[in-house]
């Protein structure tokens, strides 16, 4: 009896330590199984929201592209050099004069075709002297009376987007302008982030594919000839182990992500294909965290439970050498990934920044036609405080170099409007006298009036005429409408211009000329449309003009007068004080 009661005694000992290390190695498998099942479903609903983001952002992209060349037929069809080679019949300068456009427009190709087809003058060179009678850019261009775009297949392979449109002249139909979009260049950026993106039109065809054997087919048989490139493979490849999800789940589709997203255009639509490759990556990169603390828990355990045992010491030893295996494998794992996440992050960088790049332009375009005329003034300003200066007329010159001042603000002032501009806004609106504008507008153009002798007739209300607005933003408008009559009445003998002011029901600005008149009255507001000289516009004052006006709640009108001249009308609400308590109430 003596001699087996210590050794019972020593079994009753060690269950309850077999016990809790039993208990801790069903705790670490829960917690493992759990952590991976939240995780995998909060990683994957993270890797779909980015392929949604890309998606939308790759939508955004194609429609800017195709945006930014749809405008570009209407305004070469209206081109004089083409309309006279098509009635004339000479076309040795007209692939000279679509080549100077191709790069500025960032066009694939500018064609021009004659009423039978014949293509007369090209910025490919080589194409010149074919006939496409039959193609659908050229026959629908011809049914149509605006532009059409048009997807026509390439005998070498691939797709041409097409945007056309007939140029004709007192009624008679005279050829057709085709400017090409070049998409391929959205493939190879696509190709570098997801896995597989493509493009279908209305009837499924894809037309825009990262695989270019799928270009022409529908989806099942482009799926069929060449799946989304072997992310199932790689995924089972990457998930041999416990900690994955059952390999079926994968086969169902689980490791490839299809997001599709309609494109606003003719009913198109873009599919995305991404796998989950980092999916699992980041599940599993937790997943060791979490084995590694259990395992140093158990390893403790284990070192109770024989810590007199060397070779229980001998087997820590070979625990602590794998765990640090696994630690460096970790974070390798960890590095890996953030520098995988880093490259995303400067791709969302780079095609952000391309957007900021085109609003940019488009705002540093205006402001700086709005830079124009102060730049004028002050040339004639230090011209007079020189003359004046060297007839040491001190105090007149210095009050030129005071209105130069002036100018600097006012140059100052504009550039700032850039975030105007972008943010659209009504915050820094205010009441404002637009009797003051009109003068403050006449001061700024009085050297310009004075060189050209214009015969200025100003009627102006004796109260202040208040308008909610920018009064920057207003004298620009006045000062746009003053330059184009004085430069439209560099023809007459008797230069006249009439300023008339009234405040009624609403405010109304009216601006006459008794020059040749306007020939366009449709096309008046179009930005780049002008009928001045190379070099002395770019057609985008009364685009600018008649956008101020309508931020202000009013509009711009133009017509020509009954006894010739043209005549701007600007119509404003009246700010009242009724407005103001509104406003304060608010």
């Amino acid at each position: 009896m003596s001699t087996e009661t210590p050794s019972l005694s020593r079994a009753g000992a060690r269950w309850p330590m077999r016990t809790a290390f039993g208990v801790l190695v069903v705790l670490a498998i829960i917690v493992v199984y759990v952590t991976n099942q939240f995780l995998t479903e909060r990683f994957t609903e993270s890797t779909r929201n980015r392929s949604e983001v890309r998606s939308t952002l790759y939508v955004g992209n194609l429609m800017s592209e195709l945006q930014r060349a749809s405008i570009v037929p209407q305004l070469l069809a209206r081109d004089p050099q083409l309309i006279g080679a098509l009635n004339s019949g000479d076309y040795t300068q007209s692939t000279q004069r679509l080549l100077s456009f191709v790069d500025e427009i960032g066009a694939a190709e500018i064609m021009l075709l004659d009423r039978e087809g014949r293509m007369v003058a090209a910025t490919d060179r080589n194409r010149l002297g074919e006939t496409h009678p039959q193609s659908s850019y050229f026959v629908d261009a011809l049914r149509a009376s605006s532009t059409v775009f048009s997807v026509t297949e390439r005998e070498s392979g691939g797709f041409q987007y097409t945007y056309s449109r007939k140029i004709d002249e007192g009624g008679q139909t005279l050829g057709v302008i085709a400017v090409a979009v070049d998409l391929a260049q959205l493939e190879r950026q696509w190709a570098g982030v997801a896995d597989a993106v493509f493009v279908a039109d209305s009837e499924g065809r894809i037309i825009l594919s990262t695989e270019p054997r799928w270009r022409g087919l529908q989806e099942a048989e482009a799926l069929e000839r060449q799946s989304a490139p072997s992310a199932i493979e790689r995924a089972i490849r990457m998930t041999q182990d416990w900690t994955a999800l059952p390999i079926d789940a994968y086969l169902r589709g689980e490791a490839v992500m299809r997001v599709e997203t309609r494109v606003p255009f003719r009913g198109w639509r873009m599919v995305t294909f991404t796998t989950y490759a980092s999916v699992r990556e980041r599940v599993n990169g937790v997943l060791a965290l979490e084995i590694m603390g259990f395992a140093i828990l158990l390893a403790g355990v284990f070192w109770l439970l024989n810590r007199k045992a060397a070779s229980r010491v001998l087997f820590f030893q070979r625990e602590s050498h794998e765990l640090r295996q696994l630690n460096q494998r970790l974070q390798r794992e960890i590095a890996e990934r953030e520098k995988v996440e880093k490259n995303l992050e400067v791709a969302e960088q780079t095609l952000a920044q391309s957007s900021k790049l085109a609003a940019l332009g488009e705002m540093s375009a205006a402001v700086s036609h709005e830079l124009n005329q102060p730049l004028a003034a002050m040339k004639t300003y230090l011209a007079g405080a020189k003359l004046l200066l060297s007839r040491k007329r001190t105090d007149e010159a210095a009050a030129s170099f005071q209105r130069i001042d002036d100018l600097i603000e006012r140059m100052g002032a504009i550039t700032r409007q850039l975030k105007s501009y972008a943010r659209k806004g009504r915050q820094e609106f205010e009441p404002v006298d637009a009797r003051a504008a009109v003068e403050a507008a006449l001061s700024m153009m009085e050297p310009q009036l004075k060189t050209q002798e214009v015969a200025i007739t100003k009627t102006l209300p004796g109260e202040p005429v208040l308008i909610f607005g920018d009064r920057l933003r207003l004298e620009q408008v006045i000062i746009n409408l003053l330059r184009n009559a004085v430069d439209a009445t560099k023809s007459a003998e008797e230069p006249q211009i009439d300023v008339l002011l009234a405040a009624g029901e609403t405010v109304r600005l009216t601006v006459r000329d008794n020059g040749p008149g306007i020939e366009d009255l449709d096309a008046l507001f179009e930005p780049f449309y002008t009928t001045k000289q190379p070099g002395d516009g770019v057609g985008l004052g009364l685009a600018i003009s008649s956008g101020i006006v309508g931020d202000f709640g009013g509009r711009l009108t133009a017509r020509n007068a009954a006894a010739g001249g043209a005549v701007f009308e600007v119509q404003l609400p009246v700010w009242t004080d009724r407005d103001a308590e509104l406003d304060a109430a608010e």
